[in-house]
């Protein structure tokens, strides 16, 4: 019994196997939706592409499904998995091209031993990136494209080969505490690709500056501990890669992707299916929907993000000088607070917008003024703990100004809860912006927008229901990903947890 319960343990603490299980329940979802799309109910005919796709996905399904197996026996027999078992992961990789992020990170997951957080960060570097070249390449079969395609794509190839070999290289060079110093300026390089909007280069390239230069061993540890937390968290890793992927999409979208095909009407394809030309069909108007989405994730991002970091700044400052001097102060600052507090926000925003006109700025102020009132209850909470420590009496003692002991010595010390509350709540501003744009509140109707998009898409869920499914998808999915990656981060910075 103990032998069993041992190998249990094993399980649930081996990474290798608690992705096998994740990738299996995710290709095996894939594989059955495309079976139940790969038949042509209408027309009583099967879709040859997609019953490709369905085949390619539940074969990637069994071949899980068998590595886990020979993963679980290793496991049993010689507590690792064995060189020969990983060897298995290569072949994994290559799904990556179909499209199949979950199998292809397993298998870079399983194809080797040493998995610091900076081969995890290489890695899907590398997949954002060639997801970004698949679907800009998806482009060469509109009649034309924008005059930066060819050297936007060969940038863009030539940052994906870069993000492998430094995979390769982080395998069999970094460890858990060092790096060696001469991957100094690849760290400091890689910093520029984000640019481009990969985070994960980001992610990297300071992390490997940090151990090349291995200042400080204990905040080395410290940032290692963090993110190994939220890295053994899959679902946290696939939400973080859906936003860096829409992220870095709609950064380059500009350079690939040319916007005549999102907002001018094409009157000869009307409403058409799906084809090659048209990835997602056309609407009403003969406007590229691939195109608008893609388009339409510039301004959801935007708004999204924005409507985050204002009202974190503006609440976090009347939180934290609340907190700190109390009384009066307090009383002034939380009441009026309490009082817009007490308005809901969609309906605060709908009277700005109302007020003022829908516009993106517009859009913009009327979701920040609702959200100020929680992120300055946050910011308090935290400053009324965090102005009891010795620390903040020791900067008073020193004679630090009350301004300088708020921004300098409390408020950093109290920004982890604030980090993962304004990432749990961009999900909701995503959903705010879209339901505005869909009751004719929000983004201006001709602006590629999901709302926007989903409002025309909702008039054709008979006759061409593609027109609402894949905004719709989009918006669940960047939510989803926002509330999975916020959930992560919450576990990995608060200390009950740890």
């Amino acid at each position: 019994m103990k032998f069993i319960s041992d190998v249990k343990l094993l399980l649930k603490i081996t990474q290798e196997y608690v992705n096998a299980q994740f990738t299996l329940a995710f290709s095996g979802i894939f594989s059955a939706l495309f079976l139940l799309y790969s038949f042509n109910f209408a027309e009583g005919v099967w879709r040859p592409y997609v019953v490709a796709l369905f085949a390619i996905y539940a074969a990637t399904t069994v071949y899980v499904w068998l590595v886990s197996q020979l993963i679980k026996k290793d496991l049993a027999n010689d507590r690792e998995i064995t060189k020969r078992t990983r060897l298995l992961g290569y072949p994994l990789i290559l799904t990556l091209f179909l499209g199949n992020v979950f199998a292809s990170g397993f298998g870079f997951m399983l194809a080797t031993k040493n998995k610091t957080a900076e081969y995890t960060f290489a890695v899907y570097a590398f997949q954002t990136q060639v997801f970004i070249i698949m679907i800009s390449g998806v482009n060469i079969f509109k009649p034309y494209v924008v005059d930066t395609f060819l050297i936007a794509m060969g940038v863009f190839i030539a940052l994906a080969i870069v993000y492998l070999i430094m995979a390769i290289l982080i395998a069999r060079k970094v460890t858990l505490s060092d790096a060696p110093k001469w991957m100094l300026i690849p760290g400091i390089l890689l910093l520029i690709p984000v640019l481009t909007g990969n985070f994960f280069s980001f992610l990297l390239g300071i992390t490997i500056i940090r151990k090349a230069r291995n200042a400080d061993p204990s905040a080395i540890e410290k940032w290692q501990k963090m993110w190994n937390k939220i890295l053994r968290n899959t679902m946290a890793v696939f939400g973080l890669f859906f936003i860096t992927f829409m992220f870095s999409l709609s950064v380059v979208s500009n350079w690939t992707f040319d916007y005549d095909f999102a907002v001018q009407n094409n009157y000869s394809a009307l409403l058409q299916m799906p084809t090659l030309e048209y990835p997602l069909g056309t609407d009403n108007f003969g406007r590229d929907l691939f195109s608008r989405i893609v388009f339409g994730a510039q301004i959801s991002l935007i708004v999204g993000f924005s409507a985050t970091v204002i009202p974190a700044l503006i609440g976090g400052a009347l939180g934290a000088i609340s907190g700190y001097y109390g009384k009066n102060t307090d009383n002034i600052i939380m009441r009026l607070l309490d009082v817009l507090y007490a308005i809901p926000g969609i309906l605060l925003a709908i009277a700005i917008i109302a007020a003022f006109g829908a516009n993106t700025v517009n859009l913009i102020i009327a979701l920040s003024v609702g959200a100020i009132p929680t992120y300055a209850r946050t910011m308090r909470a935290n400053v009324l703990q965090i102005s009891n420590y010795e620390f903040v009496e020791s900067a008073r003692a020193l004679g630090a100004s009350d301004l300088s002991i708020i921004f300098k010595h409390i408020v950093p010390n109290a920004l982890a809860p604030m980090i993962v509350k304004a990432t749990l709540t961009i999900g909701g501003a995503v959903i705010s912006t879209s339901s505005l744009s869909f009751l004719g509140l929000g983004i201006e109707p001709h602006i590629p927008e999901w709302g926007n998009i989903l409002k025309v898409g909702s008039t054709y869920l008979e006759s061409h229901s593609y027109l609402a499914i894949f905004p719709g998808l989009c918006i669940m999915l960047l939510v989803l990903s926002c509330n999975f990656f916020g959930d992560g981060l919450r576990d990995a910075l608060d200390p009950k947890a740890n």
